[in-house]
């Protein structure tokens, strides 16, 4: 029965691809799996790619006895519930259940399953006992209270769980359907997981079904944010189901159907029809799965109702969800999209199930439109997914992508990070919406919004993601702001002395940190102490007035010959973090001063008076005062000369890339200012754990030791006296056994016309040498040129110039089926008998083409085969091909 079911899950018709328009649904996909990268909590993996992200939370579980990091926060706060979490969790693994050559298409499979493993590994980590179950981590009203970034909180986060005595069904059964489906998509690939995985399911199952209660009633903090309003039946049948498609056991589809005999009814006895499947009622994608398992009557017609209710209205009743004059679906005010992505979701799958055609149709179309509305298809022409089409959202309601150091929703006025992919709750009944950080019921974003939302493109790539790709270099680096800095103003000053408030900023962002180790130095010149007499040991340093923590050295020499001598102003100890207007600067008054009586003194000689605000001015930042953390100096200027000053740690090495060849995988990547060496790190599974393959001093190094067909995954650290930076961003390669490229007497020579590689042309110039010792005709001969047409249109070819004659050269394009790496076409260039003949040494001259799509949208050259954006001057090309007389004359083909 299960093998059955099975077969007949995936059914993918094809449709128009109207609904396609000006959409790249592999950027879309790609873009909402990295969303889920952005709520990570915990030990973040050496394969993280959110800069702006760093490790958070690392005392979860503490205040109980257990480790409880990891998992994910939930929306624009950093609660960890567990009851919403599991549903995404299960939500994400019923995708790729149904939808897998989605992910694989859009080049996103790995991705899907990293950030699935992440909450699952959670899950394990929170289920204690097989009757525990820690379900929630933070206290939601301590945790809304503040408004800061993750990295950098302060209040506790206590831990609650449900037990025996303490049920929560709901939440047990939920973890437990999350564990069980994802024990599916893990069996192939890593069928020992698969096994943990399924062992936490069933006992978490057990203790929900031996156990029964809501959750809520156990975690009462949970109750005005995640309460279980339905109650736990439909999480029995829920887990039951997917228990039933792990194991193949009769036993666990018994209890989700008799459960289904405790789901809430309505006044005429039948199952709720007006809503949709969501983190509190699984009932509505429960049904549809009985439906599809066991064919009976009530599981159908209830699925079928409530399809009606949201496409064309009940039968017989006229009921209908409320539409938008802009079309979309509108069920409820506060997460509006997140309730239309979800039934986009059941409709994709229904309409893939159901039989009668008209039925699959409508279902289909209404998916399409809502998705499309999300991505852009709206009167606002505006894009809901942040990062992502037009206009898309600025400042969603999320703290740590906003990264105010203030506590404050207005400061900084605009988001310093970009949440891509994340899902906005969306417009109001009317499609009016105001992107406003503090509308938390239009434009707030959480973890359920994309789940069923992300499994709804992975089947819009299935129906209209032929060509699409993601991008690459995804994410793009962001520049950092100005993070850890002196503001400075002269508090007072005499005859002999400056007397300097300073402010020490900590304004981390990229990620937020804490520091206990900041210090400033404050640089000046005491020639004219030297000329009147006196040296550093007559001139004081004293911190007095108002201090928050400073010690102040006394002065030291930095370039004693020249008289340059600086004061330590050290905040060791003293926490300073992004979080609050006492929390992310600490104010110091500090005075430096010669004998008394002496008239000396000068400011204007001193390097790090220049900048500080005079006359009753506010403080002002300026670089001169040069900041340090840990001994590393993170901001400022040094004087010229002397002590070069401490030494810091190299950067992280950016721009690595991997080129996978015949048994080896050449590496390179930028070299780092300050690095003396290289590590070079490997692995052959995703985020490591990796192995030191060697030291390097320059920024290239080949591997040897691979086996052709096994992927392998790369990191770099740089290094100096002082220590190690942080990883680069992981890269892979498969390395295989290649052909070597065809050379012979016809050489083929290359270059771009076109170094934007997104635009609406193509535009390959080409010159045929002949090296040989014999003529050749040219009308024997035919280029090809590979490329992915990103988008199946219809194409044309324009010869804008060529010596041999425009109106000599021609040219057709060709499917390349199977699709091979970076080419799904060729373009094929022919000549004519008019073209001529090469004699012995003589060149084609040059051949200008040109293409573009009939509809004259865009492609995306940078993953083409025989496309480089850096080839401007003519060069031999072997990633062209050439012909003569139907033979391969030059170059290699796309494997």
């Amino acid at each position: 029965m299960l093998a059955v079911t099975l077969t007949g899950a995936i059914n993918h018709p094809t449709v128009s691809k109207a609904a396609a328009a000006d959409q790249n649904y592999a950027e879309a996909l790609q873009k909402s799996i990295y969303f889920y990268e952005t709520q990570r909590s915990g030990d973040l993996p050496a394969n993280n790619r959110v800069q702006w992200r760093g490790d958070s939370a690392l005392q979860d579980g503490a205040d109980v006895g257990h480790d409880l990091t990891g998992g994910w926060y939930d929306a624009g706060d950093h609660v960890k519930f567990g009851f919403p979490m599991a549903y995404t969790a299960t939500m994400l693994a019923w995708s790729v259940y149904e939808y897998k050559d989605g992910y694989v298409q859009a080049g996103q499979y790995e991705e899907i399953l990293d950030n699935i493993r992440w909450a699952t590994d959670y899950f394990i980590k929170a289920h204690t006992a097989p009757n525990e179950l820690w379900g929630q981590v933070g206290n939601g009203t301590a945790d809304h209270n503040w408004w800061g970034p993750a990295e950098v909180m302060q209040m506790a986060r206590p831990a609650y769980k449900i037990d025996a005595t303490h049920p929560g069904s709901d939440l047990a059964g939920e973890t437990a359907a999350a564990l069980a489906s994802a024990a599916i998509i893990f069996r192939d690939s890593d069928p020992a997981y698969a096994d943990k995985l399924l062992l936490h399911a069933k006992q978490l199952y057990s203790f929900a079904d031996t156990y029964r209660g809501n959750y809520s009633d156990s975690i009462t903090d949970v109750k005005q944010f995640y309460n279980s309003w339905s109650g736990y039946a439909d999480e029995l049948s829920w887990g039951g189901i997917w228990l039933y498609l792990a194991t193949g056991e009769q036993a666990y589809l018994d209890k989700a159907v008799a459960a289904s005999d405790l789901w809430g009814k309505n006044q005429s006895g039948l199952w709720d029809y007006k809503w949709t499947q969501s983190w509190d009622d699984k009932h509505y994608g429960a049904q549809l799965l009985l439906a599809r398992l066991t064919g009976d009557s009530k599981f159908v017609q209830s699925t079928e109702r409530n399809m009606q209710f949201w496409t064309t209205g009940v039968s017989g009743s006229g009921e209908r969800v409320t539409y938008t004059p802009g079309g979309l679906a509108h069920l409820d005010q506060w997460g509006a999209l997140r309730y239309s992505a979800n039934q986009a979701f059941l409709a994709f799958v229904y309409s893939d199930w159901v039989s009668d055609s008209a039925k699959s149709t409508a279902a289909r179309t209404f998916a399409e439109k809502q998705i499309g509305y999300m991505l852009g298809d709206n009167p606002r022409n505006s894009s809901y997914v942040i990062g992502y089409g037009n206009n898309s959202p600025q400042h969603p309601h999320h703290r740590t992508s906003h990264g105010s150091w203030a506590d404050s929703q207005t400061v900084p006025a605009n988001h310093r990070h970009i949440l891509y992919g994340a899902l906005v709750g969306g417009p109001s009944a009317t499609d009016a919406y105001t992107d406003s950080i503090g509308d938390y019921v239009s434009n707030e974003v959480a973890t359920d919004y994309n789940s069923a939302f992300t499994g709804a493109l992975a089947k819009m790539m299935l129906l209209h993601g032929q060509g699409d790709q993601p991008l690459a270099n995804f994410p793009a680096a962001e520049t950092p702001e100005d993070e850890m800095f002196v503001e400075a103003s002269v508090n007072a000053s005499g005859s002999n002395f400056v007397e300097i408030r300073a402010l020490l900023n900590n304004r981390t962002g990229w990620p937020a940190r804490a520091s206990k180790t900041m210090s400033f130095n404050y640089y000046l010149d005491i020639s004219e102490a030297v000329a009147a007499g006196y040296g550093p040991e007559d001139i004081t340093v004293t911190a007095g007035g108002y201090n928050q923590g400073a010690t102040v050295s006394a002065l030291q020499p930095y370039d004693a010959a020249n008289h340059i001598y600086y004061t330590k102003v050290d905040f060791t100890g003293t926490n300073i973090y992004p979080g609050g207007q006492s929390a992310y600067r600490k104010e110091v008054q500090f005075r430096i001063a010669g004998p008394l009586n002496t008239t000396f003194w000068n400011n204007a000689n001193d390097f790090s008076f220049q900048g500080v605000s005079t006359g009753a001015s506010s403080p002002a930042k300026t670089p001169y005062i040069p900041v340090f953390d840990a001994g590393v100096k993170v901001f400022g200027e040094l004087p010229s000369g002397g002590n070069p000053g401490e030494p810091q740690v190299p950067g992280r090495p950016a721009g690595l890339a991997a080129v996978a060849g015949d048994g080896k995988v050449s590496l390179s990547w930028n070299a780092v200012s300050g690095a003396s060496s290289y590590s070079v790190k490997r692995s052959t599974t995703s985020g490591g754990p990796y192995t030191v393959l060697s030291t390097v001093t320059s920024p290239l190094y080949t591997d040897n030791t691979v086996v052709n067909g096994t992927t392998y995954y790369y990191v770099i650290t740089a290094s100096n006296s002082v220590g190690e930076s942080v990883a680069s961003v992981q890269v892979s390669a498969v390395p295989a056994d290649t052909p070597d490229p065809v050379i012979g007497d016809l050489r083929v020579e290359y270059r771009t016309n076109d170094t934007n590689p997104a635009d609406n042309q193509m535009r390959p110039l080409f010159r045929i040498v002949n090296t040989g010792s014999t003529t050749v005709p040219l009308s024997g001969l035919k280029l090809r040129y590979y490329f992915t047409v990103d988008g199946d249109k219809a194409q044309q070819f324009h010869s804008d110039y060529a010596v041999v004659g425009s109106g000599n050269v021609s040219g057709t394009f060709v499917k390349v089926d199977p699709a091979k790496t970076g080419a799904d076409y060729y373009l094929e260039i022919s000549f004519s008998a008019a073209a001529g003949s090469l004699a012995p040494g003589a060149s084609s001259g040059e051949i200008q083409t040109r293409t573009n799509k009939s509809d004259w949208s865009n492609y995306n050259e940078s993953n083409d085969y025989s496309y480089s954006a850096a080839q401007t001057a003519y060069g031999e090309w072997t990633k062209v091909t050439l012909y003569r007389d139907g033979a391969l004359v030059w170059g290699i083909e796309p494997q």
